[in-house]
């Protein structure tokens, strides 16, 4: 039913997750980030409490994401109908796939990036969604959306996707980008690319606005002066 990709920038520090699957919003239980923390993506029969509860393992106890991760699960029923993956601000990774995954499934970790699917049209989804991110150059954005792309090109789902999401953390408390696409009966990934292109030229105006109200430009919205 999904398949996503956590994956940091070793360049500005940056921490990020793409996710797309055949449900409704998947962007509104799967993705989890936390700036200088860490990326976690809680998929398959999703526990949505699995995200910050693994992200607070890592901040607060100081763990690594194995340990993090397996914490998290053991502390939670039904752990073996879950799939997880987690990068750290390090860069460090884990994941698991719990034995009820539905279909064919797989997870794979990569240079600070680990790529999850289930229900996929075949196991080389993911590893083909890890070649991407490597060899793509640019923001972090880029890589996951490059991600994306290159599972529908290797057949994607056993089935249609029909949502998708890109979020990623930066220097702030607030994610730098949260941007979904709840449903669409066609190419969710596409537009959500679209929405990032629509969105990439604004990002830091609207962090400049949040920490300095009068140097950002206005974008001549009512109200907005």
């Amino acid at each position: 039913m999904t398949f996503s990709i956590v994956g940091r920038c070793e360049e500005t520090g940056q921490l990020g997750i793409a996710i797309s699957s055949s449900s409704i919003a998947v962007g509104a239980r799967c993705p989890w980030v936390r700036a200088g923390v860490g990326a976690v993506a809680t998929q398959n029969v999703t526990l949505p409490a699995l995200g910050p509860q693994v992200l607070d393992h890592l901040q607060g106890a100081k763990l690594d994401p194995a340990t993090a991760l397996d914490r998290a699960l053991g502390a939670n029923e039904w752990s073996e109908y879950r799939q997880v993956t987690v990068v750290d601000a390090q860069g460090r990774t884990a994941f698991f796939s719990g034995k009820e995954a539905l279909g064919t499934y797989h997870a794979v970790a990569g240079n600070q990036c680990v790529a999850a699917g289930n229900m996929l049209a075949s196991r080389e989804v993911i590893e083909a969604m890890i070649s991407a991110f490597e060899n793509t150059s640019g923001a972090l954005p880029e890589r996951l959306l490059a991600a994306m792309r290159a599972a529908m090109a290797q057949g994607g789902e056993a089935g249609p996707v029909h949502s998708a999401a890109l979020k990623i953390a930066g220097e702030m408390s607030w994610p730098l980008v949260d941007l979904r696409v709840d449903w669409a009966d066609d190419d969710p990934i596409g537009k959500l690319e679209a929405l990032w292109r629509a969105y990439e030229p604004q990002m830091r105006d609207y962090v400049t606005r949040a920490l300095n109200p009068t140097a950002a430009p206005s974008y001549g919205v009512p109200g907005d002066e």
